[in-house]
Parts: structure tokens; C-alpha cells; sequence
């Protein structure tokens, strides 16, 4: 028997088929689309979508939901126009106790310099103040916190000898450490990114997790049915050994919460300068840095692949894409469906590889925010820029691409618009394909195609409805369309008309 129907709709299924105009539903399964007077039975309830578009509900497969959630609940310093606009947010998130905590600054946004000690010493003198780039690997913190902090000597930026308070890579890590959530705190940040998550039509994330409480707190939420997504734990490569011994490996764990891949980083970014190029940046002598230097990373993607878990290698400069593809091919590693998340720099010989590997390119179409003359990409890789994100280039040769946001924004609809606006031909994707990443390859890169990733019949039914169509507003006004309901397992979870 048929519990809901979806109608008043244009359903897309991303699968290949035809639009619909109805989506039957039953013990949160879809069972038909169709035509609402096909579908419909005695006893079903009906679900209007009040004209939207229905796709299959977003797979984020790369976020950092902690991240999400600590912007929700501290200071949100994402698209702040300078550091003043930084202090002011600061300023009112403070809540008169221990570090004061801003998260997402992009100083690209304001074509200027990154937050430094001396600025941050306007939120507070006496007690620590710490500003996280958008990308995590560079944190800006003020002379309170340095004082506070045990700092490696590696990563901590230097002018005339004195510390600027500029933090990258391991002395950036040694923040996050210091001002690591308990419990409770993680419960809050995990509900409140899982209400921003849902507003955005994603209903499940693969979520990079380390020496964190979130691996417990999504499963008692789980437990206690408080939890509308569906989350894939991607675990650092230092959880390996507790991993292997607890004799977990990729995709055990409920309907909702799953152990997915062991996630390491072989090279920085390049924001921070330190993502690994072959050649060195064009506004530095540098080449970047190894955080997982080649020898390493043969021997732990084979101890991964023995271990039968998923292996996703953080690789962005084109020095550690190739270090990655060498790896995995050393090890004939073709059974566990491993990821190099990102994958920014890409040469010609290195989409050829990737298209010809076992390996799912996980990346995120955000990053375009950067790619125009002038901006990042260009300070940092002169005409290499576009080498950048070449994704029309790596679907055409034949490569698994999966879309996520890296919480850059978390927006799968800004995502879509920045890859189908992209200033290479080489870089942009239609709107379908953009789409697609976002659903069906995201959920390949989590050994879930099988069940979700298009509205057909036997999938989960996790919807997202939209205001318009995406094929439909002009490329530039995709991020402006609203999602008006997100479905879960058949559930509403989160509805706009609330």
C-alpha cells in the first residue's frame, strides 16, 4: 500500500528517465513515478509541492558538518567585505567567556591580506580570539592566543622574527585542538549544521571526522531518531589502527550513520601556499609542502586497501595528484573505490590517469569562486589558472566525479552555479551533469548508487523540491533558487512554509 504521493511537481529523476509529475512513497521507499492519477490509492496521503521541481536530495561528499555548525553558532565570518566587518562579527558573537571563535573568512573577498594578531587584538587582549580561514588549513589568532597555544615550529608565520599570528597546516591544527568541542558542545554544532544541511536540500553528507565526538553523537542521535540525515564518517588516517582493531570496515553501520573512507592529506592548500605543485607558485619560490611525503603514502594506501576500507587522499596540487595516482597503481588498489578529494591542479596527463584509475574524483565546484582573472588562482598559479578544476574535461575522458562543498559554502545550488558558469570550457559542465555529481556520482563515491542519488523506483525517497528549475532561470541565478521542502525516508524535514 502506497503511503504518500508527491504531486504538483515536475520530477526529475536524474536517472536517464523522462520528467514525471508524481513520486509515490511507501515505508520511505519510492515505488512509482508517474502521473498523479496513476499513483494515487485509497488511503495514501498527498503531498503538495506546490509547483517546485523534484530531484533526488543532495549528497554532499565532502563537508566538514562541525565546521557548518560552529558558523551557526559562533561568528559566521563567511562574505565578511573586510576586517572590520570580521571585528564587528567577533564582537557580537562574543559571549563573555573563554576563546572568542569566527569561522569561513576569505580575505580574497576584500583583495587583502589575511587576519593577523595585531587586528584580532581589537576583539580582546586578554583572553584568545581565533579566526578560521575558509579553507581550515590557515587560522588567524591574536597575541593571547599565541601566548596561550603550544605551537609546532612548523606552520607559524614570521614577520622580522615575531610571530604574526598567522597559523597554517600542523600550527593551524593546533587550534582546532585547543578549542575541541566536548560532547554537549558537538551535539549542539551537529544539530544546528544539520538544520542549515536540510534548508539546502542535502539529505546525506560523507562528513571528515577527527579525534571528535561527532562519530558518537550522530549514532545516539540515530538512536534516538533525531537524525534526518544520512552521514558517511570519513576518518583521519590516525584513527586507523583503533579502526583495524575494532574490525570496522567501509559501510558497516546502520541506515544512517556508516563507517566510510581513512582520510589523509598529502598536501596543503592553496590558499595557505602549501598545496604540492610540481613547479612553484607563481608569487613564491615555493613548490608547497608534502603533509604525507610519496613513501609514506604507498605504504599507508596499501594498509588501508589490506584493512578492506576506502581510502580519500586530500590531494590538491598537481606534485600530489600524481604522488596519489602512483600510489594507488603501486598497490593494484581497485577493489575499495578510493577518492582523491579535490584534485585542483590538474594537467593533461593527470586526467588521463585519473579517467583510467579506479579512483572517484571527489571535488568541489565551489572553488570557481576563484578561478576568474585575477583572483586567487591566478595570484597563486599565474597560467596554470586554468589547469584548475577541469571537470568538463575529466567527465569527457571518462572520470567518476562526485560533488561536495567542503562547507565553502554548504550550497549544492551555488555549487551547480559555479560549475555550469565556470570561465573555462574545460572547467564547466552542463546544468544536468552539475546536477548529477551532486546526486548520483556523490553517491557512487559512497557505495550508494544503489539506493540513492535518483528518484526511481526502489531508491530511498530523499527529496529535494525546488522554487524553479535549474534548466530553466539563467546559469548566473541557479544559487537563487530556494529549496522549498526537503524530504527524508518519505518524512518532510524541513519545509519553507514553516
Amino acid at each position: 500500500m502506497v503511503d504518500r504521493v508527491f504531486t504538483n511537481c515536475e520530477v526529475r529523476p536524474l536517472s536517464g528517465d523522462d520528467p514525471a509529475s508524481a513520486v509515490a512513497v511507501t515505508d520511505g521507499t519510492v515505488t512509482a513515478v508517474g502521473d498523479p492519477d496513476e499513483l494515487l490509492t485509497a488511503g495514501a496521503e498527498t503531498v503538495d509541492c506546490r509547483g517546485g521541481v523534484l530531484l533526488p536530495g543532495f549528497v554532499d561528499a565532502h563537508t566538514h558538518l562541525d565546521i557548518v555548525g560552529r558558523r551557526a553558532v559562533e561568528a559566521d565570518l563567511a562574505g565578511a567585505d573586510g576586517p572590520d566587518n570580521c571585528i564587528d562579527r567577533l564582537l557580537a558573537a562574543d559571549d563573555g567567556e573563554g576563546w572568542v571563535l569566527g569561522f569561513g573568512y576569505d580575505e580574497s573577498d576584500w583583495d587583502g591580506e589575511l587576519l593577523q594578531a595585531a587586528t584580532l587584538d581589537r576583539v580582546s587582549t586578554d583572553r584568545p580570539v581565533a579566526a578560521a580561514r575558509e579553507d581550515i588549513h590557515t587560522v588567524s589568532v591574536n597575541h593571547a592566543a599565541l601566548d596561550t597555544l603550544d605551537l609546532p615550529d612548523d606552520g607559524v608565520r614570521t614577520e622580522d622574527g615575531a610571530p604574526t599570528g598567522v597559523l597554517v597546516e600542523e600550527a593551524a591544527e593546533a587550534v582546532f585542538d585547543a578549542i575541541a568541542p566536548d560532547y554537549t558542545q558537538t551535539q549542539e554544532y551537529l544539530l544546528a549544521a544539520q538544520e542549515v544541511a536540510l534548508s539546502k536540500g542535502i539529505t546525506a553528507v560523507h562528513d571528515m571526522v577527527r579525534q571528535s565526538h561527532a562519530p558518537r553523537v550522530y549514532r545516539d542521535l540515530d538512536n534516538e531518531d533525531t537524525l534526518s540525515l544520512r552521514v558517511r564518517l570519513n576518518y583521519w588516517a590516525d584513527h586507523l589502527d583503533a579502526i583495524r582493531e575494532l574490525g570496522l570496515v567501509t559501510n558497516h553501520g546502520s541506515d544512517r550513520v556508516q563507517t566510510g573512507a581513512i582520510k589523509a592529506y598529502i598536501d596543503g592548500s592553496l590558499g595557505a601556499g602549501t598545496a604540492r605543485l610540481r613547479t612553484p607558485y607563481a608569487d613564491s619560490d615555493s613548490a608547497g609542502e608534502w603533509r604525507t611525503d610519496p613513501d609514506a603514502l604507498r605504504e599507508l594506501v596499501s594498509a588501508v586497501d589490506d584493512a578492506g576500507l576506502q581510502f580519500a587522499a586530500h590531494a590538491i596540487g598537481d606534485a600530489a595528484i600524481d604522488a596519489l595516482l602512483s600510489a594507488i597503481e603501486s598497490v593494484n588498489a581497485a577493489d575499495e573505490r578510493h577518492r582523491v578529494e579535490h584534485a585542483e591542479v590538474l594537467t593533461g596527463d593527470l586526467v588521463e590517469r585519473l579517467a583510467a584509475s579506479p579512483l572517484v574524483v571527489s571535488a568541489q565546484p565551489n572553488f570557481h569562486r576563484w578561478a576568474a582573472p585575477g583572483d586567487l588562482y591566478d595570484e597563486r598559479l599565474g597560467e596554470r589558472r586554468g589547469l584548475t578544476n577541469r571537470f568538463r574535461d575529466l567527465v569527457d575522458a571518462g572520470a567518476q566525479l562526485a560533488f561536495g562543498s567542503d562547507c565553502m559554502p554548504l550550497s549544492p545550488l551555488y555549487g551547480a552555479q559555479q560549475a555550469v558558469t565556470a570561465p573555462e570550457p574545460s572547467q564547466r559542465l552542463t546544468v544536468g551533469k552539475a546536477l548529477r555529481a551532486y546526486t548520483s556520482g556523490a553517491a557512487y563515491a559512497g557505495f550508494d548508487e544503489d539506493r540513492m542519488g535518483t528518484v526511481t523506483p526502489g531508491s530511498v525517497a530523499d527529496f529535494a523540491v525546488l522554487s524553479a528549475s535549474p534548466w530553466e532561470v539563467p546559469n548566473g541565478k541557479i544559487s537563487d533558487i530556494d529549496v522549498t521542502m526537503t524530504v527524508s525516508a518519505g518524512d518532510i524535514v524541513f519545509d519553507s512554509g514553516d
